[in-house]
């Protein structure tokens, strides 16, 4: 028998006590965790949130202020912004929270699966409970091996150096770095094993779903390119949660100034993470969106109109055709990091232009539309060529998954193929016109897109290496 003392502290101060060890007295200001339903209760996590510092400007969609890059001393952000492959990046990311934080949830999930089965109670819970933990431990891993690898390749991913795959509870361990074909065939196999417990209906929005869990399958298929199987399971979690917010009926009763939505009340949440902030409904720094990206939008779109400011002189570089999430709006739940029944309709549309379904793909795009486009032209034509609509999905792709984590992932296995590997540019400064404008070049091959492991790791774990070429500077 093995029992948990929780401090109310903080969550994650887990210690584990063998029975040898513990006394009848429970420490002041903790909880005991002992049976199954309060492991299963452990999953529920609201304030789950992941720090996005690492590389949020790696890609077409964000921007930065032109007074935070212009005279500053190079930081990893303007690193990143300007695309400099010139400088190890390893002696500027001494730790990284994203990399910490994510691991501290694996730690969070390995000590569910690890202990439950020594608690005394339904067996069914204590299923349930791993069920849940193994889906969230597969998409902590997930999101890991996607910052800190090459993206998927089926032609390299067996010797592609990945992550540290931790699949038990030990503060100790010093894993060896796996492949990035291994660390998909864990995640994988914690989707097969979870599936057949997990619930259509959990006790509430912080545990994960049987539409999550399909969900997250699809886009674990898709990333690999195993196409029809992304699409069956798409599907499978489309029927049993295939609902839209309504963003335009959202607009027509005055949008997030009139009306909250937190996580509960957005029927296409499938689960709840965020990007670090204070809580759910507030993002913790400013978030503006690149000329591309507001240009991509257009005048009509609500997904930018509800929730951007345009017009800011505090926030904004007047001219630059840049926009923020407005931080006034900030009571509407969007999950960056969670998946929403949009990224399913997005990943089938996907899946059915690869196969050349063209009238189908736009079909699913114009069914999201309906719901997101506030006048003019709502229904897409279909394109005559498959890249043509492909583009089609990228491009909803990028108006619809904003601000998290997805872009920079998508821009990372779409460069693994010739034919929808893209080529970032930049071009800056557009107002300040004391300093040359310049346009900076972010190839699809370039070793930014793999994020170093920070150098807090790198040094307690010597069996942890680079997965660039960049020099360690010990």
């Amino acid at each position: 028998m093995k029992k948990i003392y929780i401090t109310l502290l903080s969550l994650m101060m887990l210690t584990v006590s063998s029975c040898d060890d513990y006394t009848d007295i429970t420490p002041k200001g903790a909880l005991v965790i002992e049976t199954p339903q309060q492991f299963l209760e452990l999953v529920s996590l609201p304030g789950r949130g992941y720090p996005i510092n690492n590389f949020q400007y790696l890609s077409d969609d964000q921007w930065m202020r032109e007074a935070n890059v212009i005279g500053r001393t190079p930081n990893i952000d303007i690193l990143n912004f300007t695309f400099d492959e010139s400088v190890d990046r390893v002696s500027l990311m001494t730790g990284s929270s994203f990399y910490n934080q994510a691991y501290s949830y694996i730690n969070r999930w390995n000590t569910i699966i690890t202990l439950v089965d020594n608690s005394k109670g339904d067996e069914n819970i204590k299923r349930l409970a791993k069920a849940e933990a193994r889906i969230y431990r597969a998409y902590d891993h997930f999101l890991l091996v996607n910052t800190y690898a090459k993206g998927y390749d089926p032609n390299t991913a067996a010797t592609d150096g990945g992550i540290c795959i931790m699949d038990k509870f030990d503060l100790e361990a010093q894993p060896s770095k796996s492949t990035v074909a291994q660390v998909y065939d864990f995640i994988q196999r914690d989707i097969d094993e979870a599936l057949p417990y997990l619930l259509e209906k959990p006790a509430d929005v912080y545990h994960p779903s049987l539409a999550f869990a399909y969900a997250f399958k699809a886009k674990v298929h898709l990333f690999k390119r195993e196409i029809a199987k992304a699409q069956e399971a798409a599907e499978k979690s489309l029927s049993y949660n295939n609902q839209i917010f309504d963003m335009v009926a959202y607009n027509a009763q005055g949008g997030p100034t009139a009306l909250a939505v937190p996580a509960a009340n957005n029927t296409e949440v499938l689960s709840y993470m965020y990007m670090t902030g204070y809580n759910e409904m507030n993002f913790g720094q400013l978030y503006i969106i690149s000329p591309e990206l507001r240009t991509l939008f257009g005048t009509n779109d609500a997904r930018f109109n509800l929730f951007f400011n345009s017009t800011s002189t505090t926030n904004l570089d007047q001219g630059s055709g840049t926009a923020y999430w407005g931080t006034q709006y900030t009571r509407f739940f969007y999950p960056t990091v969670g998946m929403k029944t949009t990224e399913v309709y997005l990943m089938q549309a996907e899946c059915l232009a690869r196969q050349d379904k063209l009238n189908e793909a736009v079909a699913v795009l114009n069914t999201l539309r309906a719901k997101r486009i506030l006048s003019g032209t709502v229904n897409l034509t279909v394109p005559a060529t498959r890249k043509e609509t492909m583009q089609l999905v990228i491009n909803e792709r990028r108006k619809e998954l904003l601000l998290g984590f997805n872009r920079f992932f998508d821009l990372k296995r779409l460069n693994t193929e010739t034919e929808y590997a893209k080529t970032v540019t930049r071009v800056f400064p557009i107002v300040n016109k004391t300093v040359p404008q310049k346009t900076y070049t972010l190839q699809p091959n370039s070793r930014l897109y793999i994020i170093p492991f920070p150098l807090s790791a790198l040094q307690k774990n010597p069996k942890l290496t680079l997965n660039t070429d960049e020099k360690l500077p010990f």
